[in-house]
């Protein structure tokens, strides 16, 4: 699932591409994948442009000059392809938005989804969500006072986008590694120091996710060369029986709570 990093990365791209752009065409082929009718949501989307595109958690935010805005999740197994009639990923796409002869591809939406809504409705859609990780009002204060609330083990509190905005399976595996713990720990077991090591290892974990691309594999666009960059310098997500990056022990999968987890056993303690 796209996380904090991989939709930075997908804002920065759509952003030189399609911002400015009218929005000329909209074929929907799944309407699960959409929150109004057919009819209506096309009606409302073709003719209008994109003026900026925004990203807040793992969410991108199409910001329309009507005044609505698409809300974008891509959830498990979703994607998006710039391309045109000429090149197009052999895929069943959900949604299809033009802007002329450049087509954006929604790919993979089965879980997903291309919401529009109004300004109040986005607000109430995002409410709930935690502080965003990169923000510099995120302080080692607040962090602390924030997971004092928490209970449970590390993996959990970090992919709780109600605690913090963005973070899901991969980058807290990546956070625990390089605070040296486990993510299997519970949090209330943690004590000052290691807190402020789990803070100060948030932000540069993921801004190396988006200098890298983020891990998710695919292109966005047929000439892209750094989506999916990170996968060659992950710490230690997916690298099980591989060789920890550290201290050279063998790199260990565990499951907590029906989530897969990489840890190295001897350096994360």
């Amino acid at each position: 699932m796209p996380e904090l990093p991989e939709m930075e990365t997908y804002r920065t791209i759509l952003s030189n591409q399609i911002k400015g752009r009218v929005i000329t065409e909209v074929e929907v082929n799944r309407e699960k994948s959409i929150n109004l009718e057919p009819p209506v949501f096309t009606g409302q989307v073709k003719g209008a442009m994109v003026t900026e595109i925004r990203r807040r958690a793992k969410h991108l935010i199409f910001q329309l000059n009507n005044g609505n805005v698409l809300l974008l999740h891509l959830m498990l197994g979703g994607r998006m392809y710039i391309g045109n009639e000429n090149d197009s990923p052999d895929r069943t796409k959900q949604v299809i938005m033009s802007f002329g002869d450049r087509k954006l591809y929604f790919i993979g939406l089965r879980l997903g989804y291309l919401h529009l809504l109004t300004a109040a409705q986005l607000k109430d859609k995002l409410d709930d969500l935690g502080p965003e990780p990169l923000n510099p009002n995120l302080t080692v204060d607040t962090f602390k006072q924030r997971l004092s609330r928490k209970k449970g083990t590390l993996k959990s509190v970090l992919i709780d986008q109600k605690f913090i905005a963005g973070i899901g399976n991969c980058y807290s595996d990546e956070i625990c590694w390089t605070a040296r713990l486990q993510p299997e720990r519970k949090v209330f077991e943690l004590n000052s120091q290691q807190v402020n090591e789990l803070f100060l290892a948030i932000q540069p974990v993921l801004t190396r996710g988006i200098e890298y691309g983020g891990y998710m594999e695919n292109p966005a666009y047929r000439e892209d060369r750094k989506t999916g960059g990170y996968n060659q310098h992950l710490l230690v997500y997916d690298r099980e029986g591989e060789p920890c990056r550290r201290c050279g022990t063998t790199i260990q999968k565990i499951e907590i709570a029906s989530r897969k987890s990489f840890a190295c056993p001897e350096c994360q303690k």
